[in-house]
């Protein structure tokens, strides 16, 4: 079984550059799905508390750990700290509380979810008349907390999602520890490639999320079917693969982390079967040509909120 190649975070922390995501991955299915991706060889998975799914992940992972399979130093887990928490006071207790849901002692990598937050409360997702209720704390005062939970050895590394460039030089700004990651929408037709190299010229590491083009989220029907595209297609063909595993050997040739979901056995092994070749520096071309800035998960309902990311350029 090949291993997947690894990435080196700014202070030092190696990531697979090939990891499994489980939004939108159901706690009746995912621990099996989890269970089968170590089988498989898959040794990142990413998560976070929204998902509500944690639990089962946790019970799968302990699993394979007690049957010998794997140990918890061979794996890499991430978490993300959801928007009804950005109050500073909030961040360890609730950090803490997921570990426990999850039977670890450490998180690999803990990111801030969105640069918005949402009232705190019972709900995840507090809505009054007039849409979500937002709370007013800034994700630079949540991010001096993430630092904390770093120092404590609750995260070995700490970092952030679906900012933008802005969002990233504010936190640069007062941090005393750079974000190690930003976690964002990047397939081949939302390439990201400002943003790639805005991070990487601070040091800090991209992970594609929805790598596939999020084929299961419902659109108006103007979207194209990025694992139908001809150009990926065609480059497929080339290298006896499908459109998905181009898409996501792509992220792998330009140093980008990418985590594509699936629960099924099947695309699992599919989705990991990308460590056998490379693409041509032509291919990657063509690739990049496609970039439609098509961006599929946007997050409409907050746009109102002073800290919503996609209004930017990048």
């Amino acid at each position: 079984m090949a291993a997947v190649p690894t990435v080196k975070l700014n202070n030092g922390v190696q990531i697979p550059i090939l990891g499994l995501g489980t939004w939108q991955s159901p706690e009746s299915e995912v621990k099996q799905a989890v269970m089968d991706a170590i089988d498989i060889g898959y040794r990142h998975f990413d998560c976070a508390h929204i998902y509500e799914n944690q639990k089962a992940i946790g019970e799968a992972i302990s699993a394979k750990i007690s049957q010998g399979v794997v140990k918890r130093s061979d794996l890499f887990i991430t978490s993300k700290l959801w928007n009804t928490f950005h109050r500073p006071g909030s961040v360890e207790p609730i950090l803490r509380s997921t570990l426990k849901e999850m039977n670890l002692e450490y998180f690999d990598l803990y990111l801030i979810h969105w640069p918005f937050g949402f009232k705190e409360g019972d709900t995840l997702y507090p809505a009054g008349p007039d849409g979500f209720e937002y709370s007013d704390y800034d994700y630079t005062e949540t991010w001096a907390a993430m630092e904390e939970v770093h120092k404590k050895g609750l995260a070995r590394a700490i970092g952030v999602s679906n900012f933008n460039k802005h969002q990233i030089e504010r936190v640069l700004a007062v941090c005393t520890i750079t974000p190690a990651m930003n976690q964002v929408e990047c397939h081949p037709y939302f390439n990201q490639k400002k943003l790639k190299e805005f991070c990487e010229s601070k040091t800090i590491t991209i992970t594609a999320y929805s790598p596939l083009g999020s084929p299961g989220i419902q659109t108006d029907g103007k979207r194209k079917s990025l694992l139908n595209d001809p150009v990926l297609k065609d480059i497929g063909t080339k290298y006896h693969k499908t459109a998905a595993q181009i898409a996501i050997r792509y992220q792998m040739e330009r140093g980008i982390v990418v985590i594509p979901k699936s629960v099924h056995k099947k695309r699992l092994i599919e989705n990991f079967s990308v460590l056998d070749f490379s693409l041509s520096s032509e291919d990657i071309a063509k690739i990049d040509a496609l970039g439609t800035d098509q961006r599929v998960v946007t997050f409409d309902e907050v746009r109102s909120h002073r800290f919503y990311p996609f209004s930017d350029d990048y």
